[in-house]
């Protein structure tokens, strides 16, 4: 029997989670969870939001899972954050895959990890922990997804590629077999990656080149 299940956030993201955790897998969503300074509201799609500072007195861990339902915000380190103190405090996290994804049967994912509805996820493919895939990927044999990562939707990554940690794959991006992604890239959308990437800058175009500028740690998703 699945443990009833704590959202940490109450945007958009952590509504959506709700839905599908409530309607496509065996987990009961029992509330929301947001730092104290953005509580604005005491309910939340009929379930009650506390203050993250008071989770373990509401909710303990153990008797309680987690999920952190924070999108890409500051290129994934929101998420980041929440995930490595709920792990510090002793939570377990759910991981959801959509009944509609394609998962084969040897690719491994791992905890506080989303894979929405249209997802194609071929042998031996690894995602790590952490990350987010939107609706519609394909994700090539023996690729690797490191932590943290969010992958907007229709993306097409092939196969033995490697995409590295926090990183952000925009709508639309292709990138070819072999490809290794470094660590807090930004792929925009409909970018064509055909080489490898170098840490900490933004890729458009088709091919893609990375801007001039290296803030890319200082976009806000």
């Amino acid at each position: 029997m699945a443990r009833p299940l704590v959202l940490i956030g109450a945007g958009e993201f952590a509504q959506i989670a709700c839905e599908y955790f409530a309607h496509d897998s065996d987990r009961d969503v029992v509330a929301f969870s947001v730092d104290r300074k953005y509580l604005a509201q005491q309910e939340l799609a009929g379930r009650p939001v506390i203050a993250y500072e008071n989770i373990e007195q509401n909710y303990p861990p153990s008797d309680f899972d987690v999920f952190v339902a924070i999108p890409a915000s500051e290129l994934n380190r929101v998420r980041t954050r929440f995930y490595r103190d709920a792990k510090s405090r002793g939570y377990q996290f759910a991981t959801y895959i959509s009944t509609r994804a394609f998962v084969w049967r040897n690719a491994e994912v791992g905890e506080n990890s989303f894979i929405f509805e249209g997802n194609v996820i071929q042998p031996f493919v690894e995602i790590g922990n952490n990350c987010i895939l939107w609706s519609g990927n394909h994700v090539g044999h023996r690729t690797v997804v490191r932590d943290h990562v969010f992958v907007a939707s229709h993306a097409v990554i092939s196969g033995y590629c490697d995409v590295g940690e926090s990183s952000f794959i925009g709508v639309n991006a292709t990138f070819n077999d072999h490809v290794k992604v470094a660590a807090d890239n930004i792929i925009g959308a409909g970018a064509l990656v055909t080489r490898d990437t170098e840490p900490g800058r933004i890729y458009v175009g088709s091919p893609a080149r990375a801007v001039p500028d290296k803030s890319s740690l200082d976009v806000r998703l």
